[in-house]
């Protein structure tokens, strides 16, 4: 029995919750789970705000941890080796995204916490194809947010070939922000940070902006017309888009990572007329999330969290709810 902390409604509260995940698959492994970041998609998974969860549920896709024991088919992954999984747990494996190394756009992909438990509990299975090891220098305290949040913002900078000459902007310091300006800093781009807070402008600059500009201030931001070669958008509210369209280079890219529900109204003439582009993708392949960690590990880039034992699971979700999150909450469990 693997003995999770499951919410059985909407909006609930966890609790204690046991349950039998049946015979370990040929190519499954099983996670002992150390720590588990909590992500704002586990937040909307317990509201069903995407009106796809089943209860109960047992959130946690940024899971880190040591293999307990693996699929007789499984060869490449080794009892005892620390990994980490994150919001995909398994792929097809057979269509053209999988066959061409993009399996975080498998239209089939198994998600880790949709229809499934996931790591809010001492142990949790995932097909090891998307299971990744960590490298020496990522601790499993600091590895699960890059499972999500890290990959997510990271993939951009690979999807755009963005050079390390070039010049970069995030908007929202947070969660995700926060990580990508550490990994664009790291990149070798000069950084601009858009924040509202007044409290993060200071915090941004000592995780690698170079500069912050106040997203609230129109008049900053026309200021910075033509300045970024790529603008990452890390919030899930809806902004006056077209402002930050004009904050492009020629040829420059706004890329969005952060799921916002309202439609975009943009004008074209913008993208005409500069040959700028839009465009937004979600986490990561296997591959890329190896890539990530080991650009994080010689780096030094690492999630600023905050940690806490899973008994205090509803007082961490609730922290986050609140919008206090400095800046991942990560579950301390124990198990792995």
């Amino acid at each position: 029995m693997f003995k999770g902390w499951a919410a059985q409604e909407a909006g609930g509260r966890f609790s204690p919750f046991e349950y039998d995940p049946g015979p370990l698959q040929d190519d499954q492994v099983e996670i002992g789970v150390s720590h588990c970041g909590i992500c704002h998609s586990d937040l909307s998974m317990l509201d069903n705000a995407w009106g796809m969860t089943q209860y109960p549920l047992v959130p946690g896709h940024e899971v880190a941890g040591h293999i307990r024991a693996r699929g007789e088919k499984v060869e490449h992954l080794q009892v005892g080796q620390a990994v980490g999984l994150g919001w995909h747990s398994g792929y097809c494996m057979t269509c053209p995204s999988c066959m061409q190394g993009d399996h975080n756009l498998c239209a089939t992909a198994e998600a880790t916490i949709v229809g499934r438990h996931g790591g809010f509990a001492d142990k949790v299975r995932a097909r090891a194809a998307s299971v990744v090891p960590l490298p020496d220098g990522i601790d499993t305290q600091n590895a699960g947010p890059l499972f999500c949040g890290g990959i997510t913002v990271f993939t951009p900078i690979l999807q755009s070939g963005l050079k390390p000459t070039d010049h970069a902007a995030v908007i929202g310091i947070g969660g995700l922000g926060h990580m990508a300006l550490q990994f664009l800093k790291a990149w070798g781009c000069e950084v601009t940070a858009f924040t509202s807070s007044d409290s993060k402008k200071e915090e941004a600059l000592k995780l690698g902006a170079h500069k912050t500009l106040n997203s609230r201030d129109p008049e900053s931001i026309k200021k910075a017309a033509g300045s970024f070669d790529l603008v990452i958008s890390t919030v899930n509210v809806k902004l006056d888009w077209n402002v930050y369209i004009e904050t492009l280079k020629p040829r420059g890219r706004l890329h969005l990572v952060g799921a916002v529900l309202e439609p975009l109204d943009v004008g074209a003439f913008p993208f005409i007329m500069g040959q700028r582009s839009l465009s937004g993708s979600p986490v990561g392949s296997p591959a890329n999330i190896a890539r990530m960690l080991e650009f994080a590990a010689r780096h030094q880039v690492r999630p600023v969290v905050e940690v806490f034992p899973i008994e205090r699971v509803n007082e961490a979700m609730e922290h986050l709810r609140q919008g206090k999150a400095r800046y991942r909450i990560v579950l301390d469990l124990g198990s792995g």
